[in-house]
């Protein structure tokens, strides 16, 4: 959602999958089954890998994802279960959750990555006027 000073919110831009440098373009392209990540931002430009290896950090992200979503099933399974001590009822609803829930980690571990562990990236509201402003003009 956009306000009246063009800038964004970061919780748009969280859910919404867009760019962490202009909050506008998208990140993925559309369908959340997909998965397909752009190489660039429609809007500023940027480059979303900004260099080699530079996503293995959101693996370490969608790592810690994964061990909170374990602990909390495993948890859920417990108080719903009644206490149960069979281990195939946590193996079969643990493993299945990791499974259901492995696009939205893929996904959101590269979103957070960006938004929030990349020191030189910040929010840059005014980038896309900026863009505009020096890049020349396409004849008609």
């Amino acid at each position: 959602m956009e306000n009246k000073n063009n800038q964004v919110s970061l919780t748009y831009a969280l859910l919404h999958a867009k760019c962490a440098r202009c909050r506008k373009g998208s990140m993925f392209e559309p369908g959340f089954f997909k998965q397909k990540m752009h190489v660039r931002c429609s809007e500023c430009d940027l480059f979303f890998e900004r260099h080699p290896g530079y996503f293995y950090v959101s693996m370490y992200v969608s790592y810690a994802m994964n061990v909170a979503e374990i602990v909390a099933l495993g948890i859920l399974t417990f108080i719903l279960s009644g206490g149960s001590e069979n281990p195939w009822i946590y193996l079969l609803v643990i493993l299945s959750g990791v499974v259901i829930l492995s696009p939205f980690n893929y996904r959101y571990s590269r979103v957070s990555h960006m938004h929030f562990l990349d020191p030189g990236l910040k929010y840059q509201p005014d980038i896309i006027s900026e863009i505009h402003k020096h890049r020349p003009k396409q004849p008609v």
